[in-house]
């Protein structure tokens, strides 16, 4: 399976206006993972929107993953897919795109974390730390339980929720090494800037 061991800013995005400068603007500020996650768009507007990410992308050497769509990332040949718990299982998602690809897993509790770690997963996702508008109804997990699929999880695992270039450090306090971000990007006034200030945090605070 793909690694993604030395990837460490993740970033995921809806389709948006200005999707291909924002796109090569992230990956240029340090974002070295990206995930288009657009659940509103019916199938084709997706292929559309993901074959515009994927070029940057691939021009940049960064892996690119579909959200919940196995089937769309195959269509498309994209590096992956990302599931959530209600989605299409890691094995339907491995026997659809082969051993090579990257499939990853979001994880909000020790259950899903034990039920995760015996599957074929190439990562999985941990949080969110804190309530996310991008997670409607779903509480925070806390620190703990990110300190715990970490210390757990034989695959790397990515944090999401509230990580933002002050909760950087505190995460990589508890052993985080990899950071999912979504408004601290798509919400910033200079997407660039935004993913080279959180690079440099990641940075410092891993030592890298």
């Amino acid at each position: 399976m793909s690694g993604v061991s030395g990837r460490h800013l993740y970033c995921c995005t809806p389709d948006r206006p200005d999707l291909e400068s924002f796109v090569a603007q992230i990956i240029d500020g340090g974002v070295d993972l990206l995930q288009l996650r657009s659940k509103d768009l019916d199938a084709r507007r997706q292929l559309e929107a993901a074959r515009r990410c994927q070029a940057i992308c691939a021009d940049r050497g960064v892996p690119f993953i579909m959200n919940d769509r196995p089937d769309l990332a195959l269509e498309l040949g994209a590096d992956g897919v990302h599931v959530g718990q209600d989605d299409a299982s890691v094995a339907l998602c491995r026997r659809i795109l082969g051993p090579e690809a990257i499939v990853g897993l979001s994880t909000h509790a020790t259950n899903e974390l034990e039920a995760g770690t015996g599957e074929a997963v190439t990562y999985l996702s941990a949080g969110p730390v804190e309530a996310t508008p991008t997670k409607p109804g779903r509480a925070g997990t806390g620190l703990s339980y990110v300190e715990a699929a970490v210390a757990r999880a034989a695959v790397p695992v990515f944090v999401t929720g509230g990580v933002t270039t002050s909760s950087i450090p505190v995460l990589a306090g508890v052993g985080v090494r990899h950071f999912v971000v979504v408004r601290a990007l798509t919400e910033a006034d200079n997407p660039y800037r935004a993913a080279r200030a959180l690079r440099e945090s990641i940075e410092a605070s891993l030592g890298l």
